[in-house]
């Protein structure tokens, strides 16, 4: 079974907003960069994947990931400008015109403890699923889809995306609520929650933190 990775990025200007009662725009725009460099560095090390599709119009996105071999190679298209569920539909139409066989999962780029092994073990399990979700730390959002080959159906990421995804015929993941696959950075709070962050995160925060 080979799988092939979605992985949206809004980018600049309005990077993780949701931490500037924290953080300023310089700083968040570069933490939401380490986060999306840890995923990609997990996808990259996770047997049985086979491409990553990165959906974003940031600028110097292409040479920062060509330029670390643990990061390369990826698929870059550009953001349609209509709203995170449709960046995803965009990223699935391509990572499946590179790959028609291939499972898809769309991966939130915020998730700086994902670890190789985590990622495997849910792609393993939602093989098994024509459709399946991964909700959040928190119960109530959604951190991953996937879809078998050729299945159709609508991402709804979002507020309330978990209920919505299980209303959709998307089968959800049992994961402890610990795994790195579930702990997305939205709010303030989750910065203080980040115990094993990847090397990319970890050196940006080592400087964040410090201001």
């Amino acid at each position: 079974m080979t799988w092939r990775v979605v992985i949206p990025f809004k980018g600049a200007p309005s990077s993780k907003s949701r931490l500037a009662a924290r953080l300023d725009d310089l700083s968040r725009h570069a933490l939401a960069l380490a986060f999306l460099q840890d995923a990609v560095a997990a996808v990259r090390a996770t047997p049985g994947v086979t491409g990553v599709t990165l959906v974003s119009s940031e600028p110097g996105l292409h040479s920062l990931f060509a330029a670390d071999s643990a990061l390369a190679p990826i698929e870059l298209v550009p953001d349609p400008r209509d709203g995170l569920n449709g960046a995803i539909e965009h990223g699935i139409r391509a990572a499946r015109a590179g790959d028609a066989d291939a499972h898809v999962a769309v991966l939130l780029g915020d998730l700086p403890e994902l670890t190789a092994d985590e990622l495997a073990g849910a792609l393993e399990a939602a093989g098994r699923h024509p459709l399946s979700y991964v909700t959040d730390a928190a119960g109530t959002g959604t951190t991953m889809i996937t879809l078998a080959p050729r299945e159709a159906a609508e991402p709804h990421f979002g507020a309330g995306s978990a209920a919505a995804h299980a209303a959709a015929g998307f089968a959800p993941l049992e994961l402890p609520a610990g795994s790195g696959l579930r702990r997305d950075v939205d709010a303030p709070d989750d910065l203080d929650r980040i115990a094993s962050p990847g090397r990319y995160t970890a050196a940006v925060l080592g400087a964040v933190r410090t201001r």
